[in-house]
């Protein structure tokens, strides 16, 4: 290599770390993953799968009020073509779970949902394939309603907020079960069939 080459790799490599952003976050407080499973889950359909699962993760810790039960539980609710994880890239996990931000990990017991059909969730990519089940919103929405009463013990949510595909399914539990959150944020969706104009 010649003098100048070198030059102008060291000039680059020092321009690229100077523009890097700094370093994020990669875990956040009581970070955990888990898988909740559903036996003989009954699809919309009324086809069964003798066992659902689903993947989940969560950040936080469980704060409990005088009858026991959990009382800052946010769950956050995936687009489309995502997973749970899709909120813990750094550019949005860092304006949402770092302390003093909207939902602080350090004061919200915040829950991660891989709906199914995606990541760690039952799909029929596990080796059903076409003999998978089929599924629709109301099955995702009724499943991980099962894993935050049945499987986290879940009685009240302060949130539950989505994009996208989760900003629908938002909307399906607040029609599905209004008594069971304080509030509801569907972001970038609206509360309509899917149409060939969304």
């Amino acid at each position: 290599m010649t003098a100048r080459a070198l030059f102008a790799a060291s000039v680059l490599l020092s321009t690229l770390a100077m523009a890097a952003p700094a370093p994020a976050q990669t875990t956040w407080p009581n970070q955990r993953e888990g898988d909740f499973v559903i036996k003989d889950f009954k699809f919309a359909s009324g086809e069964i799968l003798p066992e659902l699962k689903l993947h989940y993760t969560t950040l936080g810790t469980p704060k409990r009020n005088a009858a026991g039960d959990i009382s800052n539980a946010v769950l956050l609710l995936h687009g489309t073509s995502s997973s749970g994880r899709q909120w813990l890239i750094p550019s949005l996990a860092n304006e949402l779970f770092a302390a003093g931000q909207p939902l602080d990990a350090s004061q919200y017991f915040i829950i991660l949902p891989d709906a199914i059909g995606r990541a760690g969730s039952s799909k029929p990519s596990d080796g059903l394939r076409a003999k998978f089940p089929h599924y629709r919103y109301h099955d995702i929405v009724a499943s991980e309603h099962r894993l935050i009463t049945e499987g986290l013990g879940i009685k009240h949510l302060r949130l539950v907020l989505g994009s996208s595909m989760g900003g629908m399914h938002a909307w399906m539990w607040a029609e599905m079960y209004p008594e069971l959150m304080d509030g509801v944020v569907p972001i970038a969706c609206q509360p309509i069939e899917i149409s060939g104009r969304n």
